[in-house]
C-alpha cells in the first residue's frame, strides 16, 4: 500500500518528468521550425497538415527518443532539491531506509517505462507513418530516382539482377532472374525492360529470353510481353531504416523474415531495431537508480553540480547507443548483445554508486 511518503514522490517525479518533457520539445520544435519554414512555404505546406500530421506525430518520437535523459534530469533536479532542504535527511532519520526510499522512484520509473515500451512497440510506428509522409511530400525527396546495379536473392535459389531500376516510373532496364536447384542453374529469363503493373500486382516483361535447363538440354523460349512474379515489389526498393521506424513490432518481424530469405546485407541494421525496442525502457530503471544514487546527499553546489553530471551522463548514455548501434551494423557483433552494452556498462556504474549511496 502506497503511504503519503510514495505518493509525494511519485507525484514530484513524474510531475517534474512531464514539465521537462513541455519544456525540450517546445523548444525543440521552435528549433525545427526555424529549420524547415522555408521548405514550408516552398512546397506551400497547409498550416492544418504542419500542426496535425507533422507535429503532433513529431512529439512522440522525440519524447521517447530522449526519454532517458528526461528521466534522469528529473531524478536529480527534484532529489537534489530535496537533499539541499534536508527532507532526505528527516526521512532517513524518521527510519525509513535508502531500499524503502527507492520504492516510489522505481513505481514511477515502471510507469515511465511501460509507457515507453507502448509508444515503441505500437504508438511511434503508426505516428511515423503520417509524419514521414509528410516529409516525403512537402520536405524533401528521400529517394534517389534511380537505383542501379541491383542483385538481390528473393527467394532460395532465385536471384533478380536489374541494371537499373527508376523509383518513381517502378520501371527495370536490363533484367534477369535465375532459378537454380541443387545448386545448378534450372532456367534464367532475361529482358530489356520490365514495368510493374499496380492493378494486377505483377511485373510485366518485354522482349524477353527465357533459357530452361532441364537433364542437360537447353530450350530457349522467347517473346515480347509476359507478366511474372518476382516476389519484389516497388516498396522494397524504397525501405530505408527510417521507413522501418514506420513499422509495428509485428510488422518488423515479418519483414526481417522476408528479407532474410532475399539474401539482404543489412539484416543487422533491422535486427538493431528490433532488440533495441526491447532494451531502451529497461534504461529508466537504471538512469533512475542512477540519479537517486547520485543526488541523494547534500553537496557542495548544490543542484547545480548534480545538473551538470546528469547532462554529462546522459548525453553518454546516448552517445554509447549510438555508437554501439553504429558498431554493430558494420561487424558481426550479435546485435542482441550489442543493443544491452550500455545498459551494462551503466549497471554497472548504478552498482557502485548505488553501495556509496546506502553507507
Amino acid at each position: 500500500m502506497l503511504k503519503k511518503l510514495d505518493i509525494y514522490i511519485i507525484k514530484r517525479f513524474l510531475g517534474t518528468f512531464f514539465f521537462a518533457i513541455v519544456i525540450i520539445m517546445t523548444i525543440a520544435i521552435v528549433f525545427d521550425i526555424q529549420e524547415k519554414y522555408e521548405e514550408f512555404i516552398k512546397n506551400s505546406a497547409p498550416l492544418r497538415e504542419i500542426i496535425v500530421d507533422y507535429y503532433l506525430n513529431f512529439i512522440p518520437y522525440y519524447v521517447n527518443l530522449f526519454s532517458a535523459m528526461f528521466v534522469f534530469i528529473s531524478v536529480i533536479f527534484f532529489t537534489s532539491k530535496m537533499a539541499q532542504s534536508a527532507e532526505i535527511i528527516a526521512i532517513h532519520a524518521s527510519g525509513i531506509s535508502f531500499n524503502r526510499f527507492l520504492r516510489p522512484y522505481m513505481i514511477s520509473a515502471t510507469i515511465i517505462a511501460i509507457l515507453s515500451w507502448f509508444l515503441i512497440m505500437y504508438i511511434i510506428p503508426e505516428s511515423n507513418k503520417v509524419k514521414l509522409a509528410f516529409e516525403d511530400k512537402y520536405v524533401f525527396t528521400r529517394f534517389q530516382n534511380w537505383e542501379r546495379n541491383i542483385h538481390r536473392q528473393v527467394r532460395p535459389g532465385i536471384f533478380v539482377y536489374m541494371e537499373s531500376y527508376n523509383v518513381d516510373a517502378e520501371n527495370a532496364f536490363r533484367f534477369s532472374m535465375e532459378k537454380y536447384e541443387n545448386g545448378k542453374l534450372a532456367s534464367k529469363l532475361t529482358s530489356d525492360y520490365a514495368r510493374w503493373d499496380a492493378e494486377k500486382e505483377k511485373w510485366i516483361v518485354y522482349n524477353y529470353v527465357i533459357r530452361t535447363i532441364s537433364e542437360g538440354k537447353q530450350t530457349i523460349t522467347t517473346g515480347q510481353i509476359i507478366d511474372t512474379v518476382f516476389y519484389l515489389v516497388p516498396e522494397d526498393f524504397k525501405m530505408r531504416t527510417m521507413y522501418v521506424e514506420k513499422m509495428n513490432i509485428d510488422e518488423l518481424n515479418d519483414y526481417i523474415e522476408v528479407q532474410k530469405l532475399q539474401g539482404t546485407d543489412n539484416i543487422n541494421r533491422l535486427l538493431v531495431q528490433k532488440y533495441q525496442r526491447w532494451a531502451y525502457p529497461f534504461s529508466n530503471f537504471i538512469l533512475t537508480l542512477l540519479g537517486v544514487s547520485l543526488s541523494n546527499r547534500k553537496k557542495r553546489g548544490g543542484t547545480v553540480i548534480n545538473i551538470v553530471i546528469g547532462l554529462a551522463l546522459s548525453f553518454s548514455y546516448i552517445m554509447l547507443m549510438q555508437v554501439t548501434t553504429t558498431f554493430t551494423i558494420n561487424s558481426d557483433l550479435d546485435p542482441r548483445i550489442a543493443v544491452w552494452i550500455p545498459n551494462i556498462i551503466y549497471s554497472i556504474i548504478c552498482f557502485f554508486l548505488y553501495r556509496k549511496a546506502r553507507i
